[in-house]
């Protein structure tokens, strides 16, 4: 059938407004394409802003973790971060582990500084933002806090401290005067001798347990096998427990794992806790030493079948200079319970009259 002409017409017409009305939409299309550039630019614009306003280092990082932007507290940190870079290869090899769980140390062109990193991945999953705090000032306030708090208590214990440096300084000296006494027998001279060196090296130890305490740890770093230590300690105690008539059983359950930390100042809390352990014991007593891993904390145990701690006595252990003991200095406990808790760890004590006592030490497997 030939379409008439006013057919023709009709769809003519009916092609010019279609077209007309392609041609609006498409100029409504490109106002709106053109308002959400003007959007998109000013928020870029005040994320820019923000990035910069933020007192914290921002990274943004793309899906991949590769580094699509950062503000300038990252690039004072680590003078420049190149676009497209691995942010866990960078971080990987700029940051350092320090003593202090989730904090890292940043060589800066002012020196070194502290940092703690948050990680959020954005919620549509295209990646991800990274937040770098700077937290060297609070860590020296930390420092700073700890270390007056040391030397308050050793303010407080003046006067005790007075007395326990008199007494052995006081007996080594009476040694050494009878020493002096030409009708001394030579064996009465080797054992005054043998006792005012025995006073000595207590005051020795006096003396360099409070200018421990009062200076605190100074912390290395370095990876070594928990069953390495266990053996070692091992080995040092057990001629000084058998010369006593004590049973020592040890067993280390860790699968060759490894913590990282100052193995000296653990391997001396450690230490501290044994030899407390053979002293309070009598012949015939028992001690068990063990170590292992808990969750993300290593886990080392002294257990001993002795008289046991009264609960009143219990809260005071860690106290600075309290002791039990007469030739006791009261630093050792206080020593290590800093040791472990420098580690992202403690110590706890579980122990009740006539049933023994066992100290648990923790450090932290991340430490």
């Amino acid at each position: 059938m030939i379409p008439t002409v006013a057919e023709d017409r009709l769809d003519a017409r009916q092609l010019a407004e279609a077209f007309r009305q392609f041609s609006e939409a498409s100029e409504a299309l490109t106002g709106a394409y053109a308002g959400l550039q003007a959007q998109v630019g000013q928020l870029t614009e005040r994320f820019s802003v923000l990035m910069e306003a933020l007192p914290a280092g921002v990274v943004v990082l793309d899906r991949a973790g590769a580094v699509l932007q950062v503000n300038r507290v990252v690039e004072r940190m680590f003078a420049t971060v190149p676009p497209g870079t691995l942010w866990s290869h960078f971080s990987g090899s700029r940051l350092v582990a320090t003593e202090t769980p989730g904090e890292w140390a940043v060589a800066c062109g002012d020196g070194p500084r502290r940092v703690t990193l948050q990680e959020a991945p954005l919620e549509s999953g295209e990646g991800g933002i990274v937040l770098i705090n700077d937290v060297t000032e609070a860590h020296r306030a930390r420092l700073a806090a700890e270390r007056t708090g040391r030397l308050a208590a050793m303010g407080e214990m003046v006067a005790g401290l007075a007395h326990q440096l008199r007494t052995p300084l006081s007996a080594a000296l009476l040694y050494t005067a009878t020493l002096a006494q030409q009708d001394l027998k030579p064996g009465d001279r080797d054992k005054i001798g043998l006792r005012a060196l025995e006073r000595l090296r207590h005051l020795e130890k006096l003396i360099r347990d409070m200018l421990l305490f009062a200076r605190g740890e100074t912390l290395g770093r370095e990876p070594f096998p928990i069953c390495d230590l266990v053996a070692e300690l091992a080995h040092t105690l057990e001629p000084v427990a058998r010369a006593k008539g004590i049973a020592l059983a040890v067993e280390c359950d860790c699968g060759r794992t490894e913590v990282v930390g100052d193995r000296k100042a653990v391997a001396g809390a450690l230490t501290n806790l044994l030899e407390n352990a053979v002293q309070v014991l009598e012949t015939g007593g028992h001690i068990r030493f063990d170590a292992g891993v808990e969750g993300a904390h290593a886990c080392f145990r002294v257990a001993d079948d002795g008289r046991g701690i009264a609960p009143e006595l219990q809260s005071r252990l860690f106290e600075p200079f309290f002791t039990t003991r007469p030739d006791g200095t009261g630093l050792g406990l206080a020593i290590a319970r800093g040791v472990a808790r420098a580690h992202g760890g403690d110590i706890g004590i579980a122990s009740e009259p006539g049933r023994g006592t066992t100290f648990t030490l923790t450090l932290a497997m991340g430490a």
